[in-house]
């Protein structure tokens, strides 16, 4: 089988569709793979995994039982026939122990889940359990004695929590979605870390039945996949009504249909004020790009006040909502307190010392919010804001636990509280590589709506799927090569934003390059030119550009710059800034820097 965690031989086009849930049951249809061989191949791939994304897998005769039952259906049938996934393990599993993250507490459930039997019966197979923060308490995913789970992308920053291994295993490609569960974020920051679509739905429209609950109130069962179009097939098979669930809702249409592209929408960005990036410069000069490509695609950007949100997010580690954590396993923890992490201790323990007094006093509070929010909500059709306002290495979070978790949580506490919808989407990379994501929130049961966005927001970015660095091919945008003022951070950059284009990486040249300081300026601008003879390899920076505003680009390059085809290190072409012969004659040789920005930093 191929490995599709790096690029092969086939073309990225046949890459990309054999990583979404519609590419593989093609793939299956038309021969190109079969079921059995490419599930057990899956299988034994997990088994290898040391990311300790995996508390648990199904065994060979336990696949067998699931090819056996597939092979007796009608596959045009079962939206989601032989599509691997995996399960966060506080949700039950029939045939697998479930442990919640704690060893102590593990039992076998008599049946799956109400949400896993629903996706089995679609045809779907569980390959095993992930990992998690204890009790799905945390937002780091390094609080599990199965050890912390290693982001998918840099092994020396966190996954996220508390579904760590869940995100972990569908960016990795092992599986093609999972389920995690969100009470404080759990379904958003993982995504956001590991380049992922994470729908945190309504609350009660995925049924908790089955899930070893940690504030029952607020709990949400999630998904994670590579390709916002899967959402849509996810989340139709598992927004099943369940009547044995007495916290579960049937969806209802709240009259927004027309919410579903960006022209036109109401989009709320938060005052800067109230943006809270903790010293990542990075990840704030990401979001501004995001709230500038919302403008590029039609939405109408609306000041909004988040201040009421976040006073609420409060209330669920600074008030009794902890208490809700203790009474999910308060039999288990009064007997076995020792058997727990100690940060788990230290938060499930805080809550014997608030009085039933204190919690309805957080009730009103959180009533009160909630009627001021709705009124905000009523200005907007979704906010945009960060999923996570800063990412962390193992070492941070080990040193600080609890006030670097809760500054994880700054965006996402509130969401359950307050009782909306919301879906993680990437939005670029740092200039390390690592991940950056956006969260739309909306009104309860718009979820559907926040899955289209989602659709139209993947065809633009172009990202690569996961961390497979394969991108879904699109017809609406292209790579665009820039190696001077329009780079990130640089005076012309803006030009690029303001025309919807995003950052994908920093990479170079093939080695037939010269590079050179044109005449004039400010600012001053680099020439890159082909030089078979005597190039070398120059640092350059490539953007995904919608095709539709080229021509406003082009309009703003002088002579003698232009575009043109220029040849990556890895043998790819793409298009680029390139320049005239007849601009260098008065020009500076600068290819001995490497790039334009050595030459800056060297000028």
């Amino acid at each position: 089988m191929t490995d599709l965690k790096t690029p092969c031989s086939e073309t990225s086009l046949e890459q990309a569709a054999l990583l979404t849930i519609d590419g593989l049951l093609g793939a299956y249809r038309s021969g190109k793979i079969h079921v059995a061989e490419f599930l057990r191949t899956k299988l034994n791939a997990v088994r290898a995994d040391n990311s300790n994304a995996w508390i648990s897998v199904i065994s060979d005769q336990q696949l067998e039982a699931y090819l056996s039952h597939l092979a007796t259906q009608d596959r045009e049938s079962l939206p989601l026939y032989g599509v691997p996934f995996a399960i966060k393990d506080n949700i039950d599993l029939e045939g697998l122990d479930t442990t919640a993250g704690c060893e102590a507490y593990r039992y076998q459930p008599s049946e799956s889940a109400y949400v896993v039997q629903q996706l089995i019966s679609a045809g779907a197979v569980p390959l095993g359990k992930t990992s998690l923060d204890q009790f799905a308490t945390g937002l780091v995913g390094t609080r599990s004695p199965w050890g912390a789970v290693s982001n998918s992308f840099n092994s020396d920053y966190i996954s996220g929590g508390s579904s760590s291994g869940s995100a972990v295993s569908v960016a990795s490609n092992q599986v093609y979605f999972a389920l995690g569960t969100d009470t404080a974020g759990s379904g958003r920051v993982p995504a956001a870390f590991n380049n992922l679509y994470g729908l945190k739905p309504t609350k009660g429209l995925l049924s908790c039945s089955g899930v070893v609950p940690a504030c029952r109130t607020l709990d949400c069962v999630t998904f994670f996949a590579k390709s916002a179009q899967d959402l849509t097939t996810l989340y139709q098979v598992g927004a099943s009504y369940d009547g044995t669930d007495c916290f579960a809702r049937e969806a209802v249409e709240k009259g927004r249909e027309e919410c579903t592209q960006f022209s036109g929408l109401r989009v709320g960005i938060p005052a800067d004020d109230q943006l809270e990036f903790f010293g990542n410069q990075e990840y704030r000069t990401l979001y501004a790009q995001a709230v500038s490509r919302i403008e590029s695609l039609g939405g109408k950007v609306i000041p909004f006040d988040l201040a009421p949100f976040i006073q609420a997010a409060n209330l669920l580690y600074q008030g009794p909502w902890v208490a809700e954590r203790y009474a999910g396993i308060d039999a288990f923890f009064d007997g076995n307190k020792e058997q727990c992490l100690e940060v788990i201790q230290t938060i499930v323990g805080g809550a014997k010392n608030l009085s039933a007094a204190d919690t309805f006093k957080a009730i009103y509070q959180l009533q009160a919010f909630k009627v001021q929010c709705d009124q905000l909500m009523d200005s907007v059709d979704v906010v945009l804001t960060p999923t996570a306002g800063t990412i962390y290495t193992k070492d941070d979070v080990n040193s600080d636990p609890i006030a670097l978790n809760s500054n994880l949580g700054y965006y996402t506490n509130f969401m359950n509280l307050l009782d909306y919808s919301a879906i993680a989407m990437p939005s670029g990379f740092t200039g390390s590589g690592l991940p950056f994501g956006v969260t739309l929130f909306a009104q309860a049961f718009q979820d559907e709506a926040l899955i289209s966005l989602a659709s139209e927001w993947q065809t633009v970015m172009g990202l690569p799927l996961g961390a497979t660095q394969v991108e879904l091919e699109s017809a609406e945008c292209m790579d665009l090569l820039v190696c001077g003022a329009h780079m990130n951070g640089l005076p012309l950059n803006h030009q690029l934003i303001e025309l919807g284009a995003n950052f994908k990486r920093r990479t170079t040249t093939a080695d037939r390059y010269s590079l050179y300081c044109l005449a004039g300026g400010p600012p001053l601008r680099p020439g890159l030119v082909r030089n078979q003879v005597q190039g070398e390899r120059i640092d350059v920076e490539v953007w995904r550009i919608p095709k539709k505003h080229l021509g406003a680009l082009l309009e703003q390059i002088p002579h003698p710059l232009g575009l043109g085809s220029v040849e990556l290190a890895s043998g790819k072409w793409v298009k680029g800034f390139i320049c005239e012969g007849i601009g260098i004659e008065e020009a500076t040789d600068i290819t001995e820097t490497g790039g334009w920005r050595h030459f800056l930093t060297q000028s």
